[in-house]
This record gives C-alpha cells, sequence and structure tokens, in this order.
C-alpha cells in the first residue's frame, strides 16, 4: 500500500487555545511528518505562489475572501499523477470551516478513481467543519473515510491519535 500525503500547514502568527501566537512549525506540518515517519508516506506540502500575509487576522480576511470568491490560489509546484497511491491523506487547517483554497488547488484536476481519501484537519475549536462535504463534492471516483479533527495546540503530540486513526482506516 503506497500513501501520499497533500498537506497545507501554516508556521507564524497562529491563533492557539484562544490567542494570537507565534508557532515555528504549522501544526499540520506535525501531522504530516507523523504520518510519514509511521507509515512511509510520501508528503507533497502545498505552498502558494503569493504567500499569505505574515499577520494572522490579514491572513484569515485574505482566507475568507478566497473562499467567498472560490478562487484557486496558483501554487508553486502540482501533482501531476496520483495513480501510484492508494490512500490520499488530505490535511490542513480549517479556515472558515473548510481547507485553505490552496488544497483545492491543489486536488482538482487530479484523477481519484479508486483511491481511499483521508480527511484530516487541524482546528482550534471548529472540528471538521464541512470539509469532507467540500472533498466528495471536488473528488470523484473516490472512497471516503470518515476524517480526523486534531485540536491545533495538540497537533505536536497527536502522534497516538494519528497512527491509531490511519491502523484502522488504511
Amino acid at each position: 500500500m503506497k500513501n501520499l500525503v497533500i498537506y497545507y500547514s501554516r508556521s507564524g502568527e497562529n491563533y492557539v487555545n484562544g490567542a494570537i501566537k507565534n508557532i515555528n512549525k504549522g501544526n499540520t506540518e506535525y501531522v504530516a511528518e507523523f504520518i510519514k515517519k509511521n507509515f512511509d508516506a510520501d508528503l507533497f506540502k502545498v505552498e502558494t505562489v503569493k504567500e499569505y500575509a505574515k499577520s494572522y487576522m490579514d491572513c484569515i480576511r485574505e482566507a475568507q475572501s478566497e473562499l467567498d470568491n472560490n478562487e484557486r490560489p496558483e501554487l508553486k509546484s502540482y501533482l501531476d499523477d496520483i495513480s501510484g497511491y492508494d490512500n490520499i491523506i488530505i490535511a490542513g487547517p480549517c479556515w472558515w470551516g473548510t481547507y485553505p483554497m490552496a488544497i483545492f488547488s491543489a486536488i482538482e484536476k487530479l484523477d481519484f478513481t479508486g483511491k481511499k481519501v483521508l480527511p484530516i484537519m487541524t482546528h482550534e475549536g471548529s472540528g471538521m467543519g464541512h470539509c469532507e462535504k467540500d472533498l466528495k463534492n471536488t473528488i470523484k471516483g473516490a472512497e471516503f473515510v470518515r476524517g480526523l479533527a486534531i485540536h491545533g495546540a495538540d497537533a505536536s503530540s497527536s502522534e497516538k491519535q494519528v497512527v491509531d486513526y490511519l491502523k484502522k482506516n488504511i
């Protein structure tokens, strides 16, 4: 079984347990690294050409505008083919109830036929939001597994939670 993690993660200013704090590594990056370590997964980090604002408050305003306008930010690189993978884990922070629009830029042109899709979302209280519904509306031909929500402030210590979820589902 070959596993791929497509993820977006933000370091710097983030919302953590009710306050804006500076973090050296994005919450979702911890999760992606746990998957790579325990399941020999390949990682594809989604990176936008135009970086989001350094200020958390400005960043979430940009994210809301992208969502409201159904934008697809340009990425530094794209995946062309996922045919060699059985399981695709899509991981990102919950921004306005779903993944950052950059995740959709990365996945919407890929052929997911016959793939198992496992959504993982880091959040500060909103859980999975509506990201599972949004993935199902974007990706056709895949088998979807119920997602895993990880409290962002606890992401760096979530390895057991991530491993248990994936052992059960892949």
